[in-house]
């Protein structure tokens, strides 16, 4: 009998990546309750089965699971595995609906999945204001659930004590710093709180401004994560000329790039939080000053500037340079001249701040690389005995960490260029025009030089290696190579 039970429990023991990974279907499948209940309020027949169907096997998988099999062991999970494996196993489910609902092309359905909990905002579709609303806020749900689900993984993981967090590169530093309380749990609670919190004053704000309950629903969703999506084509410039529509969301894009420590701080009343660390005054000159660059080429290219200019330009700025991908002006028309095409695929590869939901290479690397730059240049004037480490807000940075950063940024213009050298040999786009394809979706952005008729219609291959974009850039590329390393899997 000993014998048997213990065959028993053998064959029933997974690894508790695999089991939490279950648990995430559970999860998956009650947010998918939510288009689900929409459909079937606006009379949407064939989303609503396609929801049910999704839904109901995302329960039932993960409920099964879970009771079903036991933990091998209470350690032992693998962060790479379960990372990459979320957001794949995530998006593969999130996919059908589109599927089964509309009858769309699966890469298509996966490309678009996972754009949405990517954040990226690139998008296969056209037509999007005829399309049925539960699927468009299915959309909408995916970047909201994306948005500060990685930011979730990456505290999960970072405070296991195990030195996860490493993977993570410019994410770590920030782990010094502490938590808002102690306690993962509790630190948890308060950010899901804030991003709860900001993400409805953002759709009150759309409200009062004008916009329907659904838009503002949906906008409100895609702003606080950064992620872009919108239930018209024209993104924003679908309420062109709607003032406050716009200074709204340049407020909540802003907020969606900043780290959400700085958002606890200052609703903890400590304003100083806007200016007393290096990051938070990286970010808002770079803000200040392309939008400044990008005014003068326009004042230099049209003899003159208007309120709308400085309003659309920074607008954009804010969109770019915090991931989010919202569009009043095509990056790549004729609103915006050569300069400002290639400051803003600058802002694609820089992003918002780490803490946030914004993606890119994160302005704190940034921080830390100039001045490890500033470090080896003032380290050739003087003894090189001599010490003299990268200090960023009054802490010595470990040269480990400025390696990692080297390395991230490394791995992150060497997949940019073979993005780019991708998509130009298959289909023949100029190199800007790829090289912003692939940095919009390496930096999790979604607008680039290539118009949406042509996404829609590029290769096969090209669509697979934006995903492995999308995937790296979201995830900080290490947890992706990892998962890719045939070693990994022996």
């Amino acid at each position: 009998m000993t014998g048997r039970g213990e065959r028993k429990n053998r064959l029933t023991a997974l690894p508790p990546t695999l089991r939490l990974l279950f648990s995430l279907l559970v999860i998956l499948g009650g947010i998918l309750l939510l288009p689900l209940g929409t459909a079937v309020i606006l009379g949407e027949r064939s989303e609503a089965a396609a929801f049910a169907a999704v839904a109901g096997g995302s329960l039932a998988v993960g409920f099964l699971g879970r009771t079903r099999y036991r933990d091998r062991a209470r350690e032992g999970v693998r962060p790479a595995l379960l990372c990459t494996g979320a957001w794949l196993l995530f998006s593969l489910v999130g996919a059908i609906p589109f599927v089964l609902a509309r009858g769309l092309d699966p890469l298509d359905a996966f490309f678009e999945t996972v754009s949405g909990l990517t954040t990226t905002g690139i998008t296969m579709f056209s037509g999007l204001d005829a399309w049925p609303r539960s699927l468009l806020l299915w959309r909408s749900l995916t970047q909201w659930v994306g948005g500060l689900g990685i930011l979730t993984f990456f505290l999960g993981l970072s405070f296991r004590g195990t030195g996860d967090h490493r993977l993570f590169g410019a994410e770590s530093h920030k782990i010094e710093l502490g938590r808002p309380v102690p306690g993962l749990a509790h630190t948890l609670r308060i950010l899901w709180a804030i991003y709860l919190l900001l993400t409805a004053a953002v759709g009150a704000g759309l409200l009062l401004a004008g916009m329907t309950p659904f838009d503002a629903l949906c906008h409100c969703l895609t702003t606080l994560s950064t992620g872009g999506f919108s239930p018209h084509d024209a993104s924003i410039g679908f309420y062109a000329g709607n003032r406050a529509i716009e200074w709204i969301l340049i407020a909540g894009m802003l907020a969606g790039g900043i780290n959400f420590l700085v958002h606890y701080r200052l609703l903890r009343g400590e304003v100083k939080a806007l200016v007393d660390n290096t990051e938070i005054r990286y970010f808002f000159f770079y803000v200040a000053a392309f939008s400044a660059l990008i005014l003068l080429e326009r004042a230099g290219r049209t003899g003159a500037l208007s309120a709308g200019d400085g309003r659309g330009v920074l607008f954009q700025v804010s969109s770019i340079l915090t991931t989010t991908g919202f569009a009043t002006e095509d990056i790549g028309g004729a609103f915006f001249g050569p300069l400002a095409r290639q400051l803003f695929l600058l802002m694609m590869v820089i992003g918002g701040c780490v803490g946030s939901t914004a993606g890119g290479f994160k302005v704190l690397r940034t921080a830390i690389l100039t001045r490890e730059v500033r470090r080896e240049l003032f380290q050739l004037r003087i003894s090189r005995h001599a010490v003299n480490p990268v200090v960023v807000d009054g802490k010595a940075v470990p040269v480990t960490e400025i390696r990692r950063v080297g390395a991230l940024f490394f791995a992150w213009i060497s997949l940019l260029l073979a993005g780019g050298l991708v998509t130009t040999m298959f289909t023949g786009l100029g190199g800007l025009q790829a090289l912003s394809g692939m940095a919009s979706a390496l930096g999790n952005v979604g607008p680039c030089f290539i118009p949406q008729g042509q996404m829609a219609e590029l290769p096969g291959i090209v669509k697979g290696v934006y995903i492995l974009g999308m995937l790296a850039g979201r995830l900080e590329i290490l947890p992706v190579l990892i998962f890719l390393n045939p070693r990994f899997w022996r």
